[in-house]
């Protein structure tokens, strides 16, 4: 055939106050959240660069998305100051956070960084 068939958008998780823990605890596989707002400007341009991760990392990575407006207790806890702002975590702890726009690649790397094993603890 002449096409590809796309793969199904997979829509990033959502992550609030309640279900963080219980996520985070029992993920198996690499957590990316991005902590946003919807009247963000800058989170509009990296919205859409979530999803496609979130579609090409599907079974390997989970990338979930946290409205710091309707989960302020989360927000708190993370000192989130601006956004958007990236969070990584691995077998269930705090790895590293990213403030403002990170290119797609640079979150690819990232991410297989945690898939693959090779970082320091």
């Amino acid at each position: 055939m002449f096409w590809r068939k796309k793969k199904p958008v997979v829509i990033p998780m959502d992550i609030n106050d309640r279900n963080f823990k219980d996520i985070i605890s029992n993920a198996e596989v690499p957590v990316l959240i991005d902590f946003y707002a919807p009247w963000c400007g800058p989170c509009k341009v990296l919205g859409p660069i979530i999803t496609e991760i979130a579609t090409e990392y599907d079974g390997k990575a989970i990338i979930a998305k946290v409205n710091i407006d309707q989960n302020p207790k989360l927000t708190a806890k993370f000192k989130v100051k601006s956004i958007p702002t990236l969070m990584f975590f691995n077998k269930g702890r705090f790895q590293e956070k990213f403030n403002g726009l990170v290119p797609k690649p640079n979150i690819e790397e990232i991410l297989d960084m945690y898939i693959s094993g090779n970082y320091e603890e």
